[in-house]
């Protein structure tokens, strides 16, 4: 059992028969009035998002859960590809159940799978990814009041607000939960 003050992101538990997961996470408390544990889940059986929340003395089941090496392989239509590492066994998941973290793939990635009862419900990315920046625009001499960022294109062809110090070239890491710049990669 998971006491709901416990639950973090990325967090699986069982809620009136459906298998979620923690996309973000809060503790509320107003000055009157009780605390309250405020979440955004995904459902995982059918991609679902919602928001609900949780008295702080909640307790909720975990499901079993198996993990599973998998690397990725490629894009075809609206699925991603890929392929088991232990029986080389290729399989197929849809992309809009990936949702926004689909545009971190990168050819070769490992990845985890996530698998309640025998059936794959999730494709779990690395907390980041070092990805290279395709284009990048150049910052502006005497920009860099209130920390600037500039959008940049990387290899994958996402977008992620980048320092004005990041140029062509530069490979990054990026958090794969927010899409946000996590540093600079030295080469």
């Amino acid at each position: 059992m998971i006491e709901a003050t416990n639950l973090r992101p990325g967090t699986i538990f069982m809620d009136e028969g459906q298998i979620l997961k923690v996309l973000k996470f809060q503790h509320h408390r107003m000055s009157q009035s009780a605390a309250v544990c405020r979440t955004k889940l995904k459902n995982l059986k059918t991609g679902a998002v919602m928001e609900k929340s949780y008295r702080p003395t909640d307790r909720l089941k975990a499901p079993e859960v198996e993990k599973r090496l998998k690397t990725f392989m490629y894009f075809q239509g609206d699925a991603a590809h890929f392929m088991d590492m232990e029986s080389y066994e290729t399989i197929d998941f849809p992309k809009s159940r990936l949702g926004a973290s689909a545009e971190f793939l990168t050819e070769n990635l490992e990845v985890e799978a996530l698998y309640v009862d025998g059936e794959l419900l999730d494709i779990l990315l690395p907390a980041n990814v070092a990805l290279k920046v395709m284009s990048a625009p150049p910052g502006l001499k005497g920009d860099s009041a209130n920390n600037p960022n500039k959008p940049c294109t990387v290899e994958n062809g996402a977008t992620v607000l980048c320092p004005l110090f990041i140029k062509e070239g530069d490979t990054i890491r990026v958090d794969t939960y927010t899409g946000d710049y996590v540093e600079r990669v030295s080469q």
